[in-house]
């Protein structure tokens, strides 16, 4: 079974930097894209990045230049720095893969629980 678990949300002020993980468990061959949405309070999830298992990446309008998406496939581990954090950064930030290969078994749209970032000013 396949689990994504996020760590590295906490509170910070604005304009500081927070570094958010997120290790996918299971005995897996192969993750493609993996990436991280995020979801503010009254409003609905949003794309924020992603990044193909070849290290290409894509990144919301929003956050070009202030976070920087990475990943470690030996690890199964995906990365998100956030630089230069606002408050309208505040959300619950969630990790996703979507295609999945194990031992047994391909899945797709992985989701982790998610991680709260709380950015103040």
């Amino acid at each position: 079974q396949v689990r994504l678990v996020e760590s590295g949300g906490g509170s910070v002020q604005a304009g500081g930097s927070l570094r958010l993980s997120c290790a996918a468990s299971g005995t897996i061959f192969e993750i493609r894209t993996m990436g991280w949405y995020r979801q503010a309070p009254g409003k609905q999830r949003e794309f924020v990045a992603a990044i193909t298992a070849g290290g290409n990446t894509n990144y919301a309008d929003s956050v070009v230049g202030r976070f920087t998406i990475s990943r470690d496939n030996a690890k199964n581990t995906v990365y998100l720095q956030m630089n230069s954090l606002e408050p309208e950064d505040t959300a619950v930030y969630y990790c996703t893969a979507d295609w999945v290969a194990t031992a047994t078994t391909v899945g797709y749209d992985y989701w982790g629980q998610g991680t709260h970032v709380t950015v103040s000013s």
